[in-house]
């Protein structure tokens, strides 16, 4: 199976470059399956039903959250009737929706698609992420019910993430971090067979700080003190996340490549001519 990941969508920048770009590729990388990171779509905070549903059109056939899931209130009615939205699966016990599902992919396949939220430098304290995700690692062996998985860690620390890895290996097909909005070289296949990356990075404008216009966060470094709110940075985006060929009879990954298209950042993605 073809599956390509996209980190977090940073504002009106990254939603275009999703909605023009993300078609052609799924033709031209014939991907199966895809998955968005859509946690900061919505002016950098959240995502909107309106949003949520551009994403899905342009090709999206999951979209993850994060800790910013219901920055957007109205997320909280419409993740109900939509299952493709996951919020992370160690948020609050009354949250809305789920934290991961089975779904289908061509050829009467399954993927389970799941995200957990890290603890090491988060300002919420969140359910251990590693006792949230060891039962749905259990039900979905690889190679089992599904043909495929892909775990969405979202958290601050790389070592965290880097963990999370170790604790899939073999037990996931792919796990890739979110939420700091900077890739991560470390694109790999791990010893027994889980693709990882630390973190995919983010789909905005490399312009900017973490895709914010710089103006607003270089002040508060320097002189400690706000003066407005943060702008998402508007300039053309980088598509940046994660390209992975899994096995279907093991369930297990066999290439991975990391992403990057359009934008500021040098280019990089699969060559799927062969």
């Amino acid at each position: 199976m073809r599956i390509l990941f996209l980190g977090d969508v940073m504002g009106r920048a990254g939603r275009t470059a999703v909605a023009e770009r993300l078609p052609a590729l799924r033709n031209e990388w014939r991907l199966d399956f895809v998955v968005v990171n859509g946690e900061n779509a919505t002016s950098g905070a959240g995502l909107s039903p309106d949003h949520a549903k551009a994403l899905l059109a342009a090709g999206a056939d999951v979209i993850t959250l994060g800790d910013h899931a219901f920055d957007q209130k109205d997320m909280l009615s419409y993740i109900g009737s939509e299952p493709r939205v996951l919020r992370p699966i160690n948020f609050a016990k009354d949250a809305p929706g789920k934290g991961f599902r089975v779904f289908d992919a061509p050829g009467g396949r399954k993927v389970l698609v799941a995200q957990v939220l890290g603890q090491v430098f988060m300002k919420r304290c969140f359910d251990d992420p590693f006792s949230a995700i060891e039962p749905v690692l259990k039900a979905h062996p690889p190679g089992g019910l599904v043909q495929a998985s892909l775990i969405d860690m979202h958290c601050e620390a790389t070592s965290e993430k880097m963990g999370m890895g170790h604790f899939c290996d073999g037990r996931a097909s792919v796990v890739v971090g979110t939420h700091t909005h900077v890739p991560t070289g470390d694109a790999q296949l791990l010893p027994r067979g889980t693709a990882f990356q630390a973190d995919a990075g983010m789909c905005g404008d490399y312009n900017s700080v973490i895709g914010m216009e710089p103006g607003e966060p270089l002040r508060r470094f320097v002189t400690g003190m706000a003066k407005g709110r943060f702008q998402p940075a508007m300039g053309e985006a980088t598509l940046c996340g994660l390209y992975v060929e899994t096995d279907d009879r093991s369930g297990l990954a066999k290439r991975v490549v990391q992403v990057r298209q359009g934008g500021r950042l040098a280019q990089s993605g699969p060559d799927t001519q062969g």
